[in-house]
């Protein structure tokens, strides 16, 4: 199945199979919450959910940090997660990994990546989250998930596509949006 995913950085067309994508219109901020805690919670019940890296695409108010929060607190974080839009990371300790929310939105150039010391938070102990991946070139590790948010009036449309061996491991067609 073909579809076509629109952003202000330009326009992808993705062929879709139904075991590596999965997209889904979600109504409001807390549809977008609770994809965001279905998703943690379905990567999470695997053995090996640790060493991810998932890319967020979308525009500013797509609802990227709003998929975040969701994830973070769907795996049972109590407190506040909030944008790391001006700390440009923000790390969520759990007994088995720990998750970094990025966001990179501020970066000029993928030389200010180089310079952050932020590639020793991608490891095998983590779980890290990257909003406005591109900003930092091609200097991030390769995505094991893309998750492109976009939105229009009162709905967000949200597509998840598999991007890495380790991700292929993870079949979508198990994974249901409520």
């Amino acid at each position: 199945m073909a579809n076509d995913i629109t952003l202000s950085t330009g326009h992808i067309s993705v062929l879709l199979d139904e075991t590596t994508a999965k997209q889904a219109t979600l109504m409001g901020e807390a549809a977008t919450l609770s994809a965001g805690a279905q998703f943690s919670q379905y990567l999470t019940a695997h053995p090996s959910p640790r060493g991810l890296v998932i890319y967020l695409h979308g525009d500013l108010g797509a609802g990227k940090t709003t998929f975040t929060r969701g994830f973070i607190q769907g795996l049972g974080f109590i407190g506040r997660v909030k944008s790391p839009t001006y700390t440009l990371v923000e790390p969520y300790v759990f007994s088995r990994y720990t998750i970094y929310h990025f966001d990179l939105y501020r970066f000029t150039d993928e030389e200010e990546w180089e310079a952050s010391g932020f590639r020793e938070y991608f490891n095998s102990n983590s779980i890290c989250l990257v909003e406005w991946p591109e900003k930092a070139g091609d200097c991030l590790p390769a995505p094991d998930f893309d998750v492109y948010l976009t939105h229009a009036d009162c709905e967000r449309n949200i597509h998840i596509l598999c991007r890495s061996q380790q991700a292929q491991g993870f079949d979508l067609t198990e994974f249901k949006l409520a």
